[in-house]
């Protein structure tokens, strides 16, 4: 175990390694063999402590402890603001079971913490319904038990044995206590068990009403049984443990499995600082979990293995069967949380989920800085008529529409894709370079494959930007990656933020270089033979063509009528034009 620390003498990171000696020297190497978090933290240490463990698993939960106690810089961050819901059942004479966000007294016991406040309110009430557990805050002692001789509204509805007046004593009430705490253990399949036996031995003594009590409580547990099984083993007693990962964070999912039904549930978010990989992050979760709840399950499962196999547990990847579908689930509650979290940082924090999604591009394409500056172009053209070209441009992650720019094709006859995307790319970075060289993209997103691309980059082969700029394609059929210098199409997750901001930008392209394309196409259609003839204007084009209704009924009429509309002068030429023709 060894910690860095800055020249204020500040934990900065805090690591585990089997040998010390080469993982450190990792740190210390040329810089440009490190990635640039990396690099900022080996400027930022000035001292360096270590301390030796028994095992890797010692390691791995020192560590976990060290980050909560110092909070370094540079550690993976353990996102969790949000206080779940945990029930208490309290320490005292007459204990109460109660919803709480707060952990707090000596010898009360907690159970959870409960991701659904709903599922934890359900529980308490199931517990109600099965037990009459009181749930007044009135404080009972041994001195104060009895002496007040009237019960509340509770007794009478037959949800509370009136502890405040002594009519039941600790021990008989102490038995509702130990079964809710069997419940909220996930031990109900044992429960049922016992009160179906219990039933049928009341009916037999003709204890009828008693029978009809445990009958009550087998048909309230057997429904929240059969919604909480989702194992087909009744005999399931797992951990479950998955990552879903959006580089650089991570949502986990942890599950606690009990005779087959789910007892405990919980999602937590981490942040990957430096280098860490999903197996250190993976390893860092299940600390997390064992230092909260105390001891894992003798089998955990898990979708890979950690970086630290702990002693005593048995973990696995399952490949079929029940456990394969406790993994899926355990995997679909991450990928739902997931979700959850962006749509809800979208929603707080636009600015921190467009930075999260650059720099989630900026990892799949291997960029060296920020691409805080996108362009990206798309060709428009109909069987060759009116070639277009169109340009849009997005800063941090938005549409900057003021500096969209849209081209006619100049220099190429004809529908040739690859020869307008080189003249318009050559053209709007020639003209950057003097207008404004520091103003360069840091992206260029190319709407078409490797033909588009490979003709792109000569246009900026050609300007001398090969170093400044990072170009890619997106073809339109698959929506992958086109790159440069690898044969191979890179995919992005479709449900990526960086495969939003890419599709997004492509789109925005394609919609913008269509709509210029249609405004040239209506106004080549509007465009008439009078619009050639000198002095012949759209206005007096419009006039004549509102009156005549067509050009061949105005070369057949005569030089008197068109001159009523324009005068005899323009007339003559009017006249003359239209029957030359």
């Amino acid at each position: 175990m060894y910690r860095y620390y800055n020249a204020e003498g500040e934990v900065i990171y805090v690591g585990k390694a089997k040998d010390l000696h080469k993982r450190v020297a990792q740190y210390f190497v040329p810089p440009e063999r490190l990635n640039t978090k990396t690099r900022i933290l080996v400027s930022k240490i000035a001292d360096a402590q270590y301390s030796v463990v028994d095992s890797e698993a010692d390691a791995l939960l020192l560590e976990n402890n060290l980050i909560k106690q110092y909070k370094p810089r540079y550690n993976i961050l353990l996102k969790d603001s949000k206080t779940y819901p945990w029930i208490c059942v309290s320490q005292e004479l007459y204990p109460r079971i109660f919803l709480t966000r707060r952990i707090e007294g000596k010898g009360a016991r907690y159970f959870g913490p409960y991701s659904s406040a709903y599922h934890a309110h359900k529980l308490i009430e199931l517990l109600q319904q099965l037990y009459p557990v009181r749930n007044c805050r009135t404080k009972i002692t041994e001195e104060s038990a009895g002496k007040n001789t009237r019960p509340c509204l509770e007794f009478q509805l037959g949800r509370c044995r009136a502890c405040c007046t002594g009519a039941i004593s600790p021990q008989e009430y102490g038995s509702y206590i130990s079964e809710a705490i069997q419940v909220l253990k996930g031990n109900t399949a044992a429960l049922i068990k016992e009160y179906r036996q219990k039933m049928l031995q009341a009916a037999d003594e003709l204890q009828f009403e008693l029978a009809a009590v445990y009958k009550s409580r087998v048909e309230l547990l057997s429904e929240h049984y059969s919604k909480s099984v989702v194992s087909g083993s009744a005999d399931t007693n797992a951990d479950v443990f998955t990552l879903e990962e959006d580089s650089p964070r991570f949502f986990g999912n942890f599950l606690r499995i009990r005779n087959g039904a789910i007892v405990q549930s919980l999602n937590l978010e981490f942040r990957a600082r430096i280098e860490e990989n999903r197996e250190t992050v993976l390893s860092n979760f299940i600390a997390e979990i064992e230092s909260r709840f105390g001891e894992l399950s003798k089998e955990v499962l898990v979708p890979f293995l950690p970086d630290v196999m702990l002693p005593q547990v048995d973990l696995r990847i399952p490949a079929k069967g029940d456990k394969l579908a406790l993994l899926e689930l355990s995997s679909k509650n991450a990928r739902e949380f997931h979700f959850n979290s962006l749509r809800q940082l979208e929603k707080v924090n636009p600015e921190e989920f467009k930075k999260e999604a650059l720099e989630q591009l900026k990892c799949a394409l291997g960029m060296d800085c920020l691409p805080e500056h996108i362009e990206c172009f798309d060709n428009s053209n109909i069987q060759g008529t009116n070639p277009v070209a169109s340009c849009v441009v997005f800063r941090g992650g938005l549409p900057s529409k003021k500096d969209y720019r849209k081209f006619k094709i100049k220099t190429v006859v004809g529908a040739n894709d690859y020869a307008s995307m080189k003249e318009v790319v050559g053209r709007r970075y020639s003209r950057l370079l003097a207008e404004a060289p520091d103003d360069l993209p840091q992206l260029v997103v190319i709407d078409g494959g490797k033909g588009q691309l490979g003709f792109a980059w000569q246009a900026i082969e050609e300007l001398g930007l090969q170093d400044r700029i990072k170009m890619v394609g997106l073809a339109k059929r698959m929506e992958e990656i086109v790159l440069l210098d690898d044969p191979y199409p890179l995919f992005l997750d479709r449900n990526s933020q960086a495969f939003r901001v890419v599709t997004h930008i492509r789109d925005e392209a394609h919609r913008f270089g269509i709509t210029f394309h249609r405004q040239l196409r209506s106004k080549a259609q509007l465009h008439s033979a009078l619009n050639d003839i000198p002095g012949v204007g759209e206005r007096t084009a419009q006039r004549l063509l509102m009156h005549f209704g067509s050009v061949p009924r105005i070369a057949a009429a005569s030089a008197e009528e068109i001159a009523a509309l324009v005068g005899p002068a323009l007339a003559q030429k009017i006249k003359a034009a239209l029957t030359s023709e």
